[in-house]
């Protein structure tokens, strides 16, 4: 006789979720494990095209000076 294997000993056979589910970042809808955080390829690659044109930036320091932690 075959031994139960954990996942039936600890959720009753269930598979949980490993991350809370959230909204999809691009249209709000439940997200999907497979494309996690988006809720689908589509919204996937919509994000990934804002990346790729540059629609997302990273903010710098204006004074050099003070970004280099350097001041006078």
């Amino acid at each position: 006789m075959a031994e139960p294997s954990n996942k039936d000993i600890t959720t009753g056979g269930k598979v949980e979720p490993l991350r809370k589910a959230r909204p999809c970042p691009e249209c709000s809808r439940p997200s999907a494990r497979d494309h996690y955080p988006f809720c689908s390829d589509r919204c996937r690659n919509l994000d990934l095209s804002r990346w790729l044109q540059g629609s997302y930036a990273i903010p710098v320091a204006d004074d050099e000076s003070k970004a280099d932690g350097y001041e006078d």
